[in-house]
């Protein structure tokens, strides 16, 4: 927390020991710390064939194990059919309350007891909300395509709507057949146009984190159900079933953290188990991305206890800093050249109210800014012509940290914001622009004759 006063934050701290957690208190505000894992350590290894770590709101990469290689994903693939959701319910595509009649695959699907699932019946209708609600927390495969069916008119042409979905990200290395994440050997033929009978949903840690980031940043309301531990589907009816929610980080269940609300889980023989957490403390969240825990399918809380450890260490070794006010002059850009203005030049500020994300031991001197001009907006000599009003954006700003090569989930080297005039630019009149004129050149006539 020593970050703070770096940044010019004059606080004085006062530690408390004891048998718990030390906390911090700067005046009335009171940090908990971490006590298994100290500030400052090297990444951990994570057990597991992939690692990744986020903060979703700045997209900045906090860790990074094998993040970029191809692997499957299984159930993880529901985040993608979630955001999908939420969108066409954001639309008026589709409504909470809307009934889903069941189709002869989705119900097949669902009566097979070797997969995760809620038994549906033909003779009924399912809405919307219980068919997600068995999607979220039981991860059910039957309710799942129930869903894809009643978005797109078939799973095919909604796997479609997913790689769209993936495409607009600008999401790279991806492959999908089907909205559950099952192999396609399990969905009794039912496969997408042009793939083989073994065909199963793979991508790069980096792209689940990204999904991800999309689905909590977009729709935060998904969190309300991801973190529910336990609830009855169909309570009250004779179908009802008792769903356990398969991320066994959440609040009772067996490997419960404090702060965890999601996401998803998968496992399949192909992606062994896999899981997409979130968890948000001290004001900062996460997402972290464990695919194929090293022995995840015979120790089924491997993936958990990893997941637990790479949560541990990104919060012990990263903090989120608020760096900029909206209209903030951004410090170490020179003011920008105006031309055919009453004043010469003008200051750039931070056109929003921007956050970074740090490592532990971070200094006021690690940290640069660069600009890089609009040059729709900017002229061939690097000058903004006036008039200008304040506020006009003239380029983007970018916040790069020394020593620090993770990046961004975009791959960008550093947070980016609108750079931006922090005062107007009035236009000069003709007579002071024509005596700057003749002052130029014979300035530009001084020099020549000096040389």
């Amino acid at each position: 927390m020593n970050k703070l006063k770096k940044f010019g934050i004059a606080l004085v701290a006062t530690v408390t020991l004891g048998t718990a957690a030390p906390s911090i208190s700067f005046g009335p505000f009171t940090v908990q710390t971490a006590t298994e894992v100290s500030a400052a350590t090297a990444a951990p290894k994570i057990e597991a064939k992939a690692a990744f770590a986020i903060e979703p709101t700045t997209g900045k990469v906090l860790l990074n194990q094998n993040g970029d290689e191809q692997l499957g994903i299984a159930s993880m693939t529901k985040m993608i059919v979630e955001y999908i959701l939420f969108d066409a319910i954001e639309k008026g595509d589709i409504s909470w309350d809307q009934q889903v009649p069941v189709s002869e695959y989705a119900h097949e699907i669902s009566h097979n007891t070797s997969l995760s699932n809620v038994m549906l019946r033909q003779d009924e209708t399912y809405s919307v909300k219980e068919l997600y609600q068995a999607l979220a927390i039981y991860s059910a495969n039957g309710a799942t395509i129930a869903l894809a069916e009643a978005m797109a008119g078939s799973e095919p042409e909604f796997v479609d709507r997913m790689k769209a979905q993936l495409d607009e990200w600008d999401i790279k290395d991806y492959a999908l057949y089907n909205a559950t994440g099952l192999n396609n050997s399990d969905l009794k033929g039912n496969i997408y146009p042009g793939s083989a009978d073994k065909d199963e949903n793979s991508m790069t840690a980096r792209g689940v984190a990204e999904v991800a980031q999309h689905l909590i940043n977009d729709y935060p309301e998904a969190l309300k159900t991801t973190s529910v531990p336990k609830m009855t589907f169909r309570k009250g009816t004779s179908d009802a079933i008792d769903m356990s929610n398969w991320n066994w980080m959440l609040e009772g269940l067996l490997f419960e953290r404090d702060n965890v609300d999601g996401l998803k889980t998968g496992t399949t023989n192909f992606a062994g188990a896999c899981i997409a957490g979130t968890a948000e403390e001290n004001g900062m969240r996460i997402v972290t991305v464990v695919m194929n825990a090293k022995d995840g399918q015979k120790d089924k809380g491997s993936r958990f206890k990893e997941t637990d450890k790479l949560m541990d260490w990104t919060f012990a070794n990263w903090e989120k800093v608020d760096l900029y006010e909206k209209g903030d002059t951004l410090k170490d850009v020179d003011a920008l050249s105006v031309t055919k203005g009453k004043q010469r030049s003008v200051e750039l500020a931070a056109g929003t109210e921007t956050a970074v994300v740090l490592p532990d031991g971070t200094d006021k001197k690690d940290i640069s800014v660069s600009f890089e001009p609009n040059n729709k907006i900017i002229n061939n000599d690097g000058e903004l012509t006036a008039p200008a009003k304040k506020g006009t954006e003239v380029g983007k700003a970018q916040i790069n940290i020394k020593g620090d090569d993770l990046g961004y989930l975009e791959k960008t080297t550093g947070e980016e914001l609108p750079a931006v005039t922090k005062t107007a630019v009035e236009k000069a009149n003709v007579f002071v622009l024509a005596g700057r004129s003749v002052g130029d050149f014979f300035s530009d006539l001084y020099h020549k004759v000096v040389k």
